[in-house]
């Protein structure tokens, strides 16, 4: 029987104006999909004109500049359809969804679907949730004493992932598949048994944890910074009186 984290996965990842889920948007994306270990993978990208000016910042993270965004770019409305509709069908298809930070994407995808097609992810999604995998939580759960930084590529680093192009969104994807991939096999013992749907449930305990541990550390900093709990969505932030 193949194991989970040898069979098929797919995976989202995206660039974006910033960091702030609430205000920022999506620039580009990708959905890559592999049936198997080692499999063809297929790439789907899409490039998206957001409709502000994209800070310098952020340009020179990804290399995505205006020009370029507003010359090969599409409208956003039409695309976080799309991209929400892809991601449904993997939900139907049966394959477990890798988001590296998956709080960070999908909750910016459900805002984006907010303000461009006055919905949410949840509504593409039928309201049935995707079974989400997400390289840091598990890392972090599975390995809580290493010390050192749990980026992508920092966990490429250790892993020994292949990591060509990082920042961009198919890059990025795929490297992120494959860190699962590589956690499934560096843990088979204590992985193998559960199915990704139980491991999704298992994430969301383990997130809120992980997200206590870091705010009580900021505050023995000195530096209080509330810290979200919720996986692999942020609920809505309630309108402004």
């Amino acid at each position: 029987m193949t194991r989970w984290y040898e069979g098929p996965l797919a995976a989202f990842d995206t660039e974006t104006t910033g960091l702030d889920v609430e205000q920022d948007r999506i620039v580009s994306a990708a959905l890559v999909v592999q049936e198997c270990a080692g499999g063809r993978v297929r790439t789907t990208r899409w490039l998206v004109n957001p409709g502000i000016p994209v800070p310098r910042g952020a340009t020179e993270v990804h290399g995505l500049t205006d020009e370029h965004l507003q010359r090969n770019g599409r409208w956003p409305a039409p695309v976080v359809e799309e991209i929400a509709r892809s991601l449904g069908e993997q939900r139907l298809a049966g394959r477990p969804l890798v988001v590296m930070n998956a709080p960070f994407d999908l909750t910016l995808l459900d805002r984006e679907l907010r303000r461009h097609r006055a919905s949410s992810l949840a509504r593409y999604l039928d309201d049935r949730p995707l079974t989400v995998l997400d390289p840091r939580v598990l890392d972090k759960h599975l390995d809580r004493y290493r010390k050192g930084r749990r980026t992508l590529g920092d966990l490429c680093a250790h892993y020994g992932i292949e990591l060509e192009g990082a920042h961009d969104a198919a890059a990025d994807a795929l490297a992120s598949l494959e860190l699962v991939r590589a956690l499934g096999r560096r843990f088979a013992g204590r992985l193998e048994r559960l199915t990704p749907a139980e491991l999704h449930t298992l994430q969301a305990v383990w997130h809120a944890a992980q997200a206590r541990g870091l705010q009580a550390w900021f505050a023995r900093q000195g530096t209080p910074e509330p810290v979200d709990p919720h996986w692999p969505l942020r609920p809505e932030v309630p309108a402004a009186a």
